[in-house]
């Protein structure tokens, strides 16, 4: 007898001997259609073992690959009698639902260890997870940015700075990574990744972009006068850097620009306060506030109407020697605007002319303030 077949007729003898309500057929049956690959199993009473093998017809369509437990190199000897026709007389039988734990062990037992069917997930899974080359990762982000799907470009950038930080496209895929947020209003993530690049690859050709693209950033997100300001003291900082590092580029001249017009929106703010401290007599808090403007914004069209505004201040406050000096800078800087007119104006109603110029007539909306 081979020794597959005197495995099968040992797990039928095990089978009659424990299950002795089923047919003696059905019990060979059974058996037959198991073999060769070992299972172990565990109760509370015994240790018992079985082999089993899928059906021929089921063994054409490929066999099932599962892990599989160290077999027991020896039967137990209560369990497996050595008579072939004659089961081993057994004190306690295990009860009639046995039969139902042991057969969905048996028939789903590659399940149970985590095997699969060979149907192709594991291979669709590994070619889901194959990573690009990082100039095929690039690539594709150049075609997103043209077609204008920022977020796939900035997703397709980002895999080749992690991925291959030290590849040839890693220094470009940084900079545009930070470009395709800017252009999502992403501003945080793009001046994270901007600054990233900044720090790694400070003599870059493209440096001089980096640094105004980041200003660019804050600048986007300055807000009106009587809103917080803190996006606008970034924006100015910034576009300093570029006026300062890149005084001869390209972006130099636009930061320039942008520059006065981010000076000119933290002048206004300041006049704004210095206005409501103004109305609610709080005059020393106004002058406060007027000097900031004319001391650190003094190329903002707000300059002329703080020293206006002084003058008011310290007339109401007696202080008519800081009045007359006052309007003085004012006339000589601004003698045609219409500040320095309301200026002159009020020093007539206190008779405080006696030295100061007559207003000259204006020389247009934007006289004396470009």
């Amino acid at each position: 007898m081979s020794a597959a077949d005197q495995g099968n007729t040992h797990f039928y003898v095990w089978l009659q001997a424990w299950l002795p309500v089923f047919p003696r057929d059905d019990l060979k049956k059974f058996c037959g259609t198991f073999r060769n690959e070992r299972h172990f199993f565990e109760n509370n009473e015994a240790k018992y073992f079985c082999s089993f093998e899928p059906l021929a017809a089921e063994a054409s369509r490929g066999r099932i690959t599962c892990y599989k437990p160290a077999p027991m190199t020896h039967a137990h000897p209560q369990t497996i009698s050595p008579f072939p026709h004659h089961a081993a007389p057994v004190k306690n039988r295990p009860r009639l639902s046995m039969l139902f734990l042991l057969v969905p062990l048996a028939l789903g037992g590659c399940g149970l260890f985590g095997g699969h069917a060979n149907t192709g997930a594991h291979s669709k899974a590994d070619k889901e997870t194959i990573l690009p080359p990082a100039g095929t990762l690039y690539a594709n982000g150049i075609a997103y940015l043209h077609k204008g799907e920022d977020k796939k470009a900035s997703d397709a950038f980002n895999q080749v700075e992690v991925n291959y930080p030290y590849s040839t496209w890693a220094t470009h895929a940084e900079l545009l990574h930070g470009y395709a947020e800017f252009r999502q209003q992403n501003f945080d993530s793009a001046v994270g990744a901007l600054n990233r690049f900044i720090e790694l690859h400070p003599a870059s050709p493209d440096a001089a972009y980096a640094y105004y693209l980041r200003a660019l950033c804050y600048y986007e997100q300055i807000e009106g006068v009587h809103h917080d300001q803190t996006f606008t003291l970034e924006a100015v900082q910034a576009l300093q850097d570029v006026v300062t590092r890149f005084p001869n580029s390209a972006y130099a001249r636009d930061s320039r620009v942008k520059l006065r017009l981010a000076q000119n929106r933290l002048a206004g703010h300041e006049m704004g306060i210095g206005r409501f401290y103004e109305r609610q007599n709080l005059y020393a808090a106004a002058i406060t506030r007027y000097q900031v403007v004319v001391q650190q914004y003094q190329t903002t069209t707000f300059v002329p109407e703080a020293l206006e505004r002084l003058v008011e201040c310290y007339l109401d406050l007696g202080l008519t020697h800081e009045a007359v000096r006052t309007a003085a800078v004012l006339g000589y800087n601004y003698p045609g605007s219409h500040w320095y007119q309301d200026a002159y104006n009020k020093l007539s109603d206190h008779h405080l002319l006696n030295g100061v110029a007559k207003p000259r007539k204006s020389g247009g909306f934007l006289f004396g303030l470009l």
